[in-house]
């Protein structure tokens, strides 16, 4: 095995040693079903004292066609099958830069771009701790997710400030989009378990028909 030696930036020791390739790309792309929308696992460096990453890279971004600048870092805590969404901002749309630090959520990315060749369609993707993986959504997308594990801390950096005033939200149980939640926990006796957690603001979410919509 190759060993990577890392330096931190705030002094000219050794951060630690790692296993693995240094010259490894520092992120890697997974490929989507949706235009704009990258999926990417960052270079993770550990051992037995633990791991290190970067999470942002302004350079390593530019060069993955991020460049956009980011204003504002948000950190939400939910519990088991809570769904958050689907959430945008009609005027001052926001770009989001998501990423899991402990539990799995699923997260579900909604394209509302009227001259897009996937206007209309959705993509989920699980993002937890462990994967590490992280989930850049540009401008566009309606966005939300469910939590997974017993509960979730996710971080997520957007390109512009939250303005209530123009925030949306499109029902997170349209019978148009007919997004799979993976609601389909089942008790010990085999009945369904109806599990979703949404707040009344998120109920009276407009249907995707109605929402409005990106040029």
């Amino acid at each position: 095995m190759d060993t990577a030696h890392i330096c931190c930036s705030c002094c000219e020791n050794a951060f630690f040693n790692v296993v693995g390739n240094f010259y490894d790309p520092p992120m890697k792309t997974i490929a989507t079903s949706l235009p704009g929308i990258l999926l990417l696992e960052p270079r993770v460096f550990g051992d037995e004292r633990g791991f290190f990453l970067e999470s942002y890279n302004q350079r390593t971004f530019a060069e993955l066609g991020i460049s956009e600048a980011f204003v504002q870092d948000n950190h939400s805590c939910s519990e088991k099958n809570v769904i958050r969404g689907l959430h945008y901002q009609i005027r001052q749309p926001q770009g989001k830069l998501i990423r899991v630090v402990t539990g799995e959520i699923l997260d579900v990315a909604v394209d509302l771009r009227r001259s897009s060749p996937t206007f209309g369609k959705w993509e989920s993707f699980k993002l937890s701790g462990e994967s590490k993986h992280i989930l850049w959504i540009p401008r566009g997308f309606a966005h939300g997710f469910r939590v997974l594990s017993q509960s979730a801390h996710v971080l997520y950096k957007a390109t512009d400030f939250y303005a209530p005033e123009h925030e949306r939200t499109v029902a997170w149980n349209d019978p148009v989009l007919k997004i799979d939640w993976k609601l389909d926990d089942l008790q010990p006796g085999g009945e369904p378990v109806v599990s979703a957690i949404v707040s009344e603001k998120d109920q009276r979410g407009t249907p995707f028909e109605q929402a409005e919509k990106f040029d």
